[in-house]
């Protein structure tokens, strides 16, 4: 099971996010898979210890993979979630009062941002589902 936490932006113009995962519905060699997700660019990035961000919103629709280090992210409404190596966010607050991070370990965040399109099918399961 691949972790994953969807944000996203309510109808009061507050982030949300729930909780989930990754449906892996198919399998071969002992793996499990899902179908291709078209994507329009990768990059990475790395930020240093004890690095913060205020308040912002997803600049596009992404996913965010976290190769290294464990962060707490913050909803305008105080809610909270952890991200941690291997976790994927699927960032989709690109409106609204958006959401702040922390890191939380002495590891720095190393990250891969995936972009995907508007209207890109992403498996995501959630775990109310």
């Amino acid at each position: 099971m691949i972790r994953c936490v969807r944000i996203w932006t309510g109808s009061d113009g507050h982030s949300l996010f729930e909780e989930g995962r990754i449906d892996l519905p198919r399998g071969e060699r002992g793996d499990t898979l899902c179908d291709k997700i078209p994507a329009t660019s990768i990059s990475f990035r790395e930020t240093t210890v004890g690095g913060t961000y205020s308040p912002h919103n997803a600049p596009t629709r992404q996913l965010v993979i976290t190769l290294t280090g464990t962060l707490e992210f913050k909803t305008e409404k105080n809610e909270t979630f952890l991200i941690r190596p291997g976790d994927i966010l699927l960032a989709e607050d690109t409106t609204g009062s958006g959401h702040s991070w922390r890191l939380t370990d002495d590891q720095p965040w190393r990250r891969a941002y995936v972009i995907i399109g508007a209207d890109t099918e992403v498996p995501f399961v959630s775990s109310t589902s």
